[in-house]
Formats: C-alpha cells, sequence, structure tokens
C-alpha cells in the first residue's frame, strides 16, 4: 500500500481550525458574511454557498496569479477568552475550491492589518498551536 503525501502547505504558515463568522466586503460594495474554517497568520480560509461564491469569484473560477479578487475581510478573535477583539484585514481571494455540491472553500491571503490585527491574530493561533501541542503531551 502506498502512503499518501502529506499536503503542501500552501501559505507557508501553520493553520488552526477557528469555526467564527467573517464579513468579506469587495471593492464595488458587496458584502458577505460566510465561516471561517482555518486561519493562519498570512491568511484565512472561509467555508461559503454557490450562490456566495458567484459574488466574490466571477464565473466560479480560481482567480489566476497576478489577478487576485481583492477583499477587505473583518472577523473577531479573542486575545483574552472574554474579550474578542475586531480585525479588520485587507486581502486577496487567491484559492477557491469546491468540496460539496453547495460548499465551496476560499482561500485569501492577507496583505495588510488595520491597527493591531496582525498581533491579535499572531497571539491568536500561537495560542491555539500550544493548547493543541500540550493536549496532545508534546508541549510539556
Amino acid at each position: 500500500m502506498k502512503p499518501l503525501a502529506a499536503k503542501p502547505n500552501l501559505r507557508n504558515q501553520q493553520r488552526v481550525d477557528v469555526s467564527t463568522d467573517i464579513t468579506i466586503e469587495k471593492t464595488d460594495g458587496c458584502s458577505l458574511t460566510c465561516q471561517v474554517s482555518n486561519l493562519s497568520r498570512s491568511g484565512i480560509m472561509i467555508s461559503c454557498s454557490q450562490e456566495m461564491v458567484r459574488q466574490l469569484v466571477p464565473g466560479l473560477k480560481t482567480p489566476a496569479p497576478g489577478n487576485w479578487i481583492g477583499v477587505t475581510t473583518r472577523f473577531s478573535v479573542p486575545v483574552i477568552a472574554s474579550q474578542p477583539v475586531t480585525v479588520l484585514a485587507d486581502g486577496n481571494i487567491v484559492h477557491m475550491r469546491r468540496i460539496a455540491r453547495d460548499e465551496f472553500q476560499i482561500g485569501i491571503q492577507f496583505c495588510e492589518f488595520e491597527g493591531n490585527g496582525f498581533d491579535y491574530v499572531d497571539r491568536y493561533v500561537a495560542r491555539l498551536l500550544s493548547d493543541a501541542r500540550h493536549l496532545c503531551g508534546k508541549g510539556t
């Protein structure tokens, strides 16, 4: 039996599974709310319906390199468990794939954060990665 090769991490950053809402706004003012699948320091993967993807990605075709679709994202991360903060980040839609009949994943690569957004994402991802290591018994 042939072993499966590990999937390359296209973002060059460790990803953490996250389930939260995200608002995505295109430059034409179109604004949609989708669900976050995972998050890294350099980008975010979202899950949404085919109708939402049609509004974000013309023709349901993954943008070619250099022809990315610019968007602004808004989502919350808990800085402290009881104190979520809103992160506002500009980015580009760089990936799209269909994963079920009416479910698609869209990859957004961050370009620029407003204020302390990058620091909030960085700390949140680091904390989730640390928690995962401790759960697996590797961090002690």
